[in-house]
């Protein structure tokens, strides 16, 4: 039998330590960019969708790629258990969680998936999954998915929330839910939560929610895709009953890689990866497993394997980890320093722009790096949708452009394209309340001049739909 310590060859040694070699921690900014992959034309104010990575990550990426081609069997079978746990191990102590809980998927999405394709409902039609209207589209879609495809099985419930709102309202907006579940003879079996929602990119106080779901005995499943490294998710003291994040988004890992956390204590909820692979032990009797032997719970070994893929992402994690603490000065540095851009640089947008930050009275909102900035436009009333502006909100967007309901898809999409072909950017944008919004990310290689131009950029972007160019 071939020894799991089997040494292979290292035809990228010195490969693997470009730009590790400088004396920590940098300065952020602008002269940061050198360290990353962007085209210098390309201004990359999007961090928040898919991340990027620093020249020193892809070296190691290449590595451990190389070392996968040069001896496949060995390296699949036998060197990858090993680099994963390496990366588990880094990911573990980073979050402060136990090793035994943390296996990696290849983004939050899956993560969510497993969750809900892995519980199994009452045969009484009574649970339900409540989650916010806020929640990740393909969330959304995979909770339609489920209760279409249990055929009544099990039910979904929608928090609604109208922004700027007060963490205390969210909570009080979830409790409300759960009580008319009980009140309409319904169970509320299971909550999906965000960290930090996507559209609009703003903090969620997942904490308070999650303590609720434990007062109600409710389990909680964190989409927390926007998480790790980007904020501290205080895993061991919020004590989710599932939690993903991505590390691709915020933590500098290749796409994609997710860290898919459950305790010991709901292992036993999640019998199958998504595909079922060889780590799958089924009730029905043993099936011959290929995969050397090993003694780690079935748990972590479901997560192994999971088809022939490519898990160099997942390998580089602990790289990304030591990176990040070695140059940039670790995570409480990194995080101070986006928090307060997105922040202050929010705010610059706002002001070239006229409008506001969506943040709250409390300032809760802008906990992280991303911040969403209204634009000087409003769309016409869409009986669909019946959004009635308040008093305060119709004074706000008193003689501004205005788009016709019908035409409002049509300048969305016109802005998209302009905003890559004419200012080598992008900037994701959402409608809310019958106005544009736009979500600018911060990051360490950028800042307050890149808010600036972004500001800049975007007034021109919307000056120019006012003049009617989206309709040529």
């Amino acid at each position: 039998m071939v020894a799991t310590t089997v040494e292979l060859p290292l035809q990228q040694k010195d490969a693997a330590a470009v730009g590790e070699n400088k004396p920590g921690p940098v300065q952020f900014g602008n002269s940061l960019l050198k360290e990353f992959l962007h085209d210098p034309d390309y201004r990359n104010l999007n961090h928040g969708s898919f991340g990027t990575i620093p020249s020193a990550i892809r070296h190691h990426l290449h590595h451990y790629q190389s070392l996968s081609e040069s001896r496949p069997d060995p390296f699949i079978r036998y060197r990858t258990p090993a680099l994963l746990d390496e990366s588990r191990l880094a990911v573990s102590s980073l979050l402060n969680v136990p090793l035994e809980t943390v296996v990696f998927v290849s983004n939050a999405t899956l993560g969510v998936n497993t969750v809900l394709r892995n519980i199994v409902w009452h045969q009484d039609g009574l649970d339900e999954i409540l989650y916010f209207d806020t929640i990740y589209g393909a969330c959304g879609k995979s909770i339609d998915y489920v209760v279409e495809d249990k055929l009544g099985v099990v039910q979904s419930r929608v928090v609604n929330l109208t922004y700027p709102a007060e963490d205390e309202e969210v909570v009080s907006a979830f409790k409300e839910a759960v009580a008319a579940s009980r009140r309409e003879g319904r169970r509320p079996r299971l909550a999906v939560i965000d960290a930090v929602s996507s559209m609009p990119g703003v903090r969620f106080p997942f904490e308070d929610v999650v303590r609720v779901c434990k007062e109600e005995g409710i389990m909680s499943c964190v989409d927390a895709a926007q998480g790790i490294g980007m904020i501290d998710l205080r895993i061991g003291e919020v004590d989710p009953d599932f939690l993903v994040t991505n590390c691709h988004k915020w933590l500098f890992t290749p796409r994609g890689c997710a860290v898919f956390y459950v305790p010991v204590r709901n292992q036993h909820l999640i019998r199958s990866t998504l595909p079922t692979s060889h780590g799958f032990v089924p009730k029905t009797g043993e099936r011959f497993n290929p995969l050397p032997p090993t003694e780690k719970s079935e748990f972590v070994n479901n997560f192994e394997f999971v088809g022939t893929v490519d898990n160099s992402p997942f390998f580089c994690v602990k790289d990304a980890i030591r990176w990040r603490k070695e140059v940039l000065g670790g995570e409480e540095r990194i995080m101070e320093y986006t928090t307060n851009l997105a922040r202050t640089g929010g705010q610059k947008v706002a002001e070239i722009l006229g409008t506001r930050v969506l943040e709250n009275k409390k300032g809760t909102l802008v906990r992280c790096a991303m911040v969403n900035i209204a634009l000087p436009l409003v769309t016409g009333p869409d009986p669909k949708t019946a959004v009635t502006l308040t008093e305060e909100e119709k004074k706000e967007v008193e003689g501004m452009y205005e788009i016709p309901a019908e035409e409002a898809s049509k300048a969305f999409n016109w802005m998209y394209k302009v905003l890559q072909e004419d200012y080598n950017t992008f900037i994701p944008m959402t409608f809310y309340r019958r106005r544009f919004w736009a979500r600018l990310s911060a990051q360490v290689y950028l800042e307050e001049s890149d808010f600036e131009w972004a500001g800049q950029t975007l007034k021109e972007l919307c000056e120019r739909v006012a003049r009617g160019e989206y309709k040529q």
